[in-house]
């Protein structure tokens, strides 16, 4: 049942996928990243959609911490879901990926007209002026921005240490920062297609204000990241 499931979500996502290439030729005539943004958030709907309906859903909680300007979300990384899901759970959003996803088919199109903040990882300090540049463009625009610190994929349970581009995000653009914290790992692990049943929880935790002291900010961000992911696991075992 599992391997049909799986199936299911991949046949019908290379299918929804195929139909959102044929609008290419439109929004590369019409230029308007604001509009591609739009519509990529459309398509993320149509994944979520697709993702309930082989018995996948989500839920939010801590809504209430989003704050209404532009701020740098901060997630942990269990899964492909929070990649596809951020347009959906972060709107407008300027997330900060590596620099091979703008090569992926289709998607890494949308991707890169949208644009995203592309860093690429053997590109020393131009790669983090690049992401300080872009970071500040995308921040002024009103636009919310995202990083996972962990730098991939990592299973349910692992910690793991953060990045510092975290940090010099973080002090370079004096923005409040939102850790929002998922447990997908569970029902889609990381480089896998195996989709289990259930319902993954992704949680808004209250801001961590700008100006504080490295030490101080790293600490309250990774404390505050896995004891909610620790927690959010722990809670869906303990039903199962």
């Amino acid at each position: 049942m599992a391997r049909l499931r799986s199936s299911i979500f991949l046949v019908l996502l290379v299918l929804w996928t195929a139909l959102l290439a044929l609008t290419i030729p439109y929004f590369a005539w019409l230029d308007r990243p604001t509009a591609t943004r739009r519509f990529s958030r459309f398509w993320a709907g149509g994944v979520m959609a697709i993702l309930r309906l082989v018995g996948l859903a989500y839920r939010t909680i801590g809504e209430e911490n989003r704050p209404p300007e532009p701020a740098l979300y901060v997630g942990n990384h269990q899964s492909a879901f929070e990649t596809i899901a951020a347009a959906v759970l972060i709107p407008d959003v300027a997330i900060v990926l590596k620099e091979e996803l703008y090569r992926i088919p289709v998607f890494g199109w949308f991707l890169k007209r949208s644009p995203m903040i592309a860093i690429d990882r053997a590109g020393g300090a131009s790669s983090v002026k690049k992401m300080f540049r872009e970071g500040r463009e995308a921040s002024e625009a009103g636009r919310n921005l995202l990083i996972f610190p962990e730098g991939t994929r990592r299973a349910v349970d692992e910690r793991a240490e953060f990045h510092r581009g975290v940090l010099l995000l973080y002090k370079a653009l004096d923005l409040p920062v939102v850790p929002v914290v998922n447990n997908a790992g569970l029902y889609w692990p990381a480089r896998s297609f195996s989709i289990r049943p259930g319902t993954i929880t992704v949680s808004y935790l209250p801001p961590i204000p700008p100006g504080l002291p490295d030490k101080e900010f790293m600490a309250r961000l990774t404390e505050a990241i896995y004891e909610e992911r620790d927690r959010l696991v722990a809670q869906e075992r303990g039903q199962s």
